[in-house]
């Protein structure tokens, strides 16, 4: 019995040891450095490092941007700052609330946490659902892991800091509070989950496709050198947004007209990807998603009420 407790035992240590993000840091503009998530979905095999998060160097100390998926992460993007400079961690700005984005928290909760006044209260609302869930997705990665609420509401605006100055934008397409960090002293853009690029995009939030479209309008408006997506590759000229936009329009297009048809939502879920979309990660999955979140708004579009004046 002593030998299988102990091969048990050793074959559980590994598991346990390899529970290290190893995340690099990569620097993609004077000051400005990157940690790129996977574009796949949550799971085990990579501990909800799903995310693309970010720091600036400035000359008064350090800008991250978004915390990751878990206490571990959080803690893991300290270790990777401290690689790259000694000065110190002054703030964190949240782009969202979204579990992969505002989990690391615990890590940071020496420095002011900044977030739009809205991303404080969805994570207040949704907060705890949403780590239970990444429990359960992820496993021992999210242990220890608690929900920290922002602890400075963020106003649209500049923002400047150690010779940086931020603009920062309040939008809303992605989750109705939505922070996009604009560099002027760079160029580079922070858009978070406005933008996914190569990835399917979620809609669990958004208050409606249309809102998002604007938002992109306003986004590629702006005098940025480099696009930090939420999720996926960083990008220097506009394909990421042409990508959304298309995404977006047939997203809309494929529930308004499937509506009109009065098709059911398992119909809906079997609709045919475009070609177009197929190197996209996560197309069908995400989906599904999006049409569990959003057809129920365009059924009722469709129809009036029997009872309702002309």
């Amino acid at each position: 019995m002593r030998w299988i407790l102990l091969l048990l035992l050793c074959l559980g240590l590994p598991a346990q040891a390899n529970l290290e993000y190893g995340l690099v840091p990569r620097q993609i503009a004077e000051g400005t450095w990157l940690l790129e998530g996977s574009t796949d979905n949550f799971a085990k095999a990579n501990g909800g490092n799903v995310v693309n998060t970010a720091f600036i160097v400035t000359d008064a100390g350090v800008v991250v941007i978004d915390s990751g998926p878990s206490k571990r992460y959080g803690e893991a993007l300290r270790q990777a700052i401290a690689t790259v400079t000694d000065k110190p961690v002054l703030e964190v700005l949240l782009t969202h609330h979204h579990p992969d984005h505002a989990l690391g928290n615990q890590a940071f909760a020496d420095v002011p946490i900044g977030a739009l006044a809205g991303t404080s209260e969805l994570l207040r609302q949704q907060g705890d659902a949403m780590a239970e869930n990444m429990y359960r997705l992820v496993g021992d990665w999210m242990r220890g892991t608690e929900v920290v609420l922002p602890s400075r509401v963020v106003e649209p605006g500049i923002h400047e800091v150690g010779g940086h100055r931020l603009r920062l934008l309040g939008l809303g397409g992605h989750t109705g509070a939505d922070l996009a960090i604009l560099d002027e002293s760079t160029g580079v853009l922070f858009a978070g989950d406005l933008v996914f690029y190569e990835r399917a995009l979620t809609t669990p939030n958004s208050p409606g496709l249309d809102v998002w479209l604007k938002d992109l309008e306003t986004l590629q408006a702006l005098p940025w050198k480099q696009l930090v997506p939420g999720h996926g590759p960083v990008a220097s000229d506009t394909r990421p947004f042409t990508q959304m936009r298309d995404y977006l329009g047939w997203l809309d297009s494929l529930l308004r007209e499937g509506a009109a048809r009065g098709d059911d939502m398992a119909e809906m879920i079997r609709s045919p990807i475009p070609e177009r979309f197929a190197g996209v990660s996560l197309t069908r999955y995400e989906l599904i998603r999006s049409v569990s979140h959003l057809y129920p708004r365009y059924e009722r579009q469709q129809f009036r009420r029997v009872d309702a004046r002309h």
